[in-house]
């Protein structure tokens, strides 16, 4: 697959790191490893999804491939908050005794961790795996900082539009075609239908936001001679940021509920009846296919600004990636090619819809 939609550089991303909470996670120290380690337990800290299951299936298939062709080696894999990972990630870098051999990362975590000198440098083992070559220069960026990489992708994820289509039949409405029809929508829906938030929204959901802003021609950073600063604050920036906030309220999604609720916690809602819309993507169809609204939804791009104009989606996605403190860098990169090979990101894609990043898978 080719991959066309609008990807964070990982150095902006660092500018938009600045202004969540990771910033207040304490700085990292030297914790490289001196041993490596050809036995012993792997241990793997990997997202928790809505609707977990599919995953952690393919997951435990992959790991259990990967111990039977190494003797001696075992693997534990954790399940972690997506929410809370900053903090937990942060901390895991400062204390290599808990830290775990392999973790799964956002791609616009990418340069935040590098900074932190928490990601080993597995250029030289990337450029050497046959399977590299056909991963996608988008989703190979997403790794990549200064020209090393730092991991390999796992899947990449779009962002667009669920919304109840027996809720929208029932009322005799269509599917939004601007943003501002969008924003009415959402209030109207709610006001007829107390019960339900008429778009799922987050105050933690950066990457629900970041549409909003792109569509009112905002940016996160700018960039000049290598330099980022934050453009955030800019006026085109702060149009997007009202047109979301505006969504916070008691005409939709009331701020005592919504303003606490992540990405996970909406797309929660939308499966579960309680909303309806949410902004989710191609990885989150498993969760609604499992939950209250099968076959009672459709999916559309997110609009934008103008009448039938499309917001710029943020493509998302995340990494597999090795801490420098492993003691087990050999079996670690061999377990991340195994967790990010193109058989189980097929897996994973019929498993969980989450999109490949090969351009032949």
């Amino acid at each position: 697959m080719k991959l066309s939609a609008r990807i964070a550089a990982p150095v902006a991303a660092l500018v938009l790191a600045g202004l969540t909470a990771t910033a207040c996670a304490p700085q990292t120290s030297d914790t490289a490893a001196e041993g490596d380690e050809k036995t012993g337990t792997l241990r793997v800290w990997l997202f928790q999804e809505v609707g977990n299951k599919p995953k952690e299936q393919v997951v435990d298939a992959a790991v259990a491939e990967f111990e039977k062709s190494h003797e001696g080696a075992e693997v534990e894999v954790e399940y972690i908050p997506v929410d809370t990972r900053a903090q937990r990630i942060k901390a895991a870098f400062n204390d290599p005794g808990s830290a775990p051999d392999l973790i799964e990362y956002g791609n616009t975590d990418t340069a935040g961790y590098v900074k932190d000198g928490g990601l080993a440098d597995v250029s030289a083992e990337f450029a050497a795996w046959d399977e590299a070559k056909d991963t996608d220069p988008t989703a190979r960026q997403s790794v990549t900082v200064d020209g090393k990489v730092y991991g390999a992708p796992l899947f990449v994820g779009v962002r667009a539009l669920y919304y109840r289509t027996d809720v929208f039949d029932e009322l005799g409405i269509g599917a939004p075609k601007s943003q501002a029809e969008l924003i009415s929508t959402a209030k109207k829906i709610h006001k007829e239908k107390p019960d339900l938030y008429g778009l799922a929204v987050g105050g933690a959901y950066t990457y629900g936001a970041m549409p909003f802003i792109w569509a009112h021609g905002g940016e996160l950073a700018d960039e000049k001679g290598g330099t980022y600063t934050s453009a955030i604050n800019g006026d085109e920036a702060r149009k997007g940021i009202e047109a979301y906030t505006s969504l916070f309220g008691d005409d939709n999604c009331p701020a005592a509920k919504c303003a606490s609720m992540g990405g996970n916690a909406t797309v929660t809602a939308f499966a579960s009846g309680k909303a309806a819309m949410a902004i989710g993507g191609d990885f989150s169809h498993a969760a609604v296919e499992a939950g209250a609204v099968k076959g009672k939804y459709a999916v559309v791009p997110l609009p934008g600004v103008a009448k039938d104009s499309i917001a710029p989606a943020f493509a998302g996605g995340n990494n597999i990636g090795v801490l420098k403190s492993s003691s087990h860098r050999t079996l670690a990169v061999d377990l991340m090619k195994s967790l990010t090979g193109k058989r189980t990101q097929a897996k994973m894609f019929d498993a969980m819809g989450f999109l490949p990043t090969y351009t032949d898978v």
